[in-house]
């Protein structure tokens, strides 16, 4: 019952001031918008950045601070357990030009983030851009690689999976349509919290230095984190 009371605890944390921060496990599901060379759980799971990489046209993060989320690990001291991310995976099972994605998505992955106390899913960002399937048809061999079903195979999946963790949903601030929809409509189903991101700065559709820095600031505005 306690890590239900996530918010309101990380609130009076934050009020008090000078106080110790709860030490919280934190795992990560996502996306390129969440990897880093060297720094994602499994190893294997493919990357977006890169460390010294001098390719500004691509990118202008090129070290692990840079990224949202060890700047949010940082700055709220809570204890990262596990990023399982994995560039250009969708949340459904399928993937670009109609691939299968099964082994990298979502729904797959969400088996395996240890032994959090807050999960932070961030992703649907591929389902848009590799123009998924949204509703299940005859032709398909299971629901799971059209994106409805698999939202809330999702949605269900990690509450049923991790009973005493918090999850909160990351929503890109481009993804909008039928996609939008269902996440807002699945998450609310399941008591999962989302944060719209709003005005990310991005290079080749992917979050900047400057972008980072803001959905960090964005990230801890919303859970009342100072």
């Amino acid at each position: 019952m306690k890590k239900y009371l996530l918010i309101a605890s990380l609130a009076i944390a934050a009020i008090a001031g000078n106080a110790a921060k709860p030490s919280y496990k934190v795992s990560i599901l996502g996306d390129s918008y969440s990897t880093f060379e060297r720094h994602v759980q499994p190893d294997t799971n493919y990357v977006w950045y890169f460390a010294n990489e001098n390719k500004p046209e691509r990118t202008d993060v090129n070290d692990v601070n840079d990224t949202w989320w060890q700047q949010f690990i940082h700055d709220t001291g809570l204890e990262l357990i596990q990023n399982n991310s994995f560039s250009g995976s969708t949340i459904c099972h399928t993937g670009y030009n109609g691939e299968d994605y099964s082994g990298r998505s979502f729904i797959t992955r969400m088996k395996y983030l240890g032994d959090p106390d807050i999960i932070l899913v961030f992703g649907a960002t591929n389902d848009l851009w590799a123009n998924v399937p949204i509703e299940a048809d005859s032709t398909m061999t299971d629901p799971l690689y059209a994106f409805y079903p698999a939202m809330t195979e999702l949605t269900s999946g990690l509450k049923t999976t991790y009973p005493d963790a918090k999850v909160y949903f990351i929503l890109n601030d481009e993804i909008n349509g039928e996609i939008r929809e269902i996440i807002l409509e699945e998450c609310n189903k399941s008591n999962i919290p989302v944060l719209e991101l709003e005005a990310i700065d991005k290079r080749m559709g992917h979050p900047s230095k400057t972008g980072m820095a803001a959905i960090n600031r964005q990230l801890k505005e919303f859970l009342r984190i100072n």
